[in-house]
């Protein structure tokens, strides 16, 4: 088996857990997220996110049939935890600029 196939090989098993850790997290968080291709979106990127927080650590969780699809979902909860808060902010300080302008 030569390099390029086993980067592919990762790659393309990285997208399905990212995919399925993206809807989970729309199911886990509160609201639901961002909707159903949101979600999966989030949840790729999260995967890779989950992938290099889970790295950070003293032990290794990412490794195999269960610990990848956990990381992955971590991550992709963290980071639609982290986007909430940002829409949120976004929100209060365009409705905190409303009011100042009345």
């Amino acid at each position: 088996m030569d390099v390029t196939s086993l980067v592919l090989g990762l790659l393309t098993s990285f997208l399905l857990i990212g995919i399925i850790a993206g809807r989970l997290a729309g199911l886990l968080m509160y609201g639901g997220g961002f909707g159903l291709l949101g979600n999966i979106g989030v949840g790729i990127i999260g995967a890779f996110g989950g992938g290099f927080l889970f790295g950070l650590a003293p032990f290794s969780v990412e490794v195999g049939l269960i610990g990848c699809p956990i990381a992955a979902a971590v991550g992709a909860v963290v980071l639609l935890f982290l986007i909430s808060l940002i829409k949120k902010a976004k929100t209060c300080r365009s409705m905190n600029h409303e009011r100042s302008q009345d």
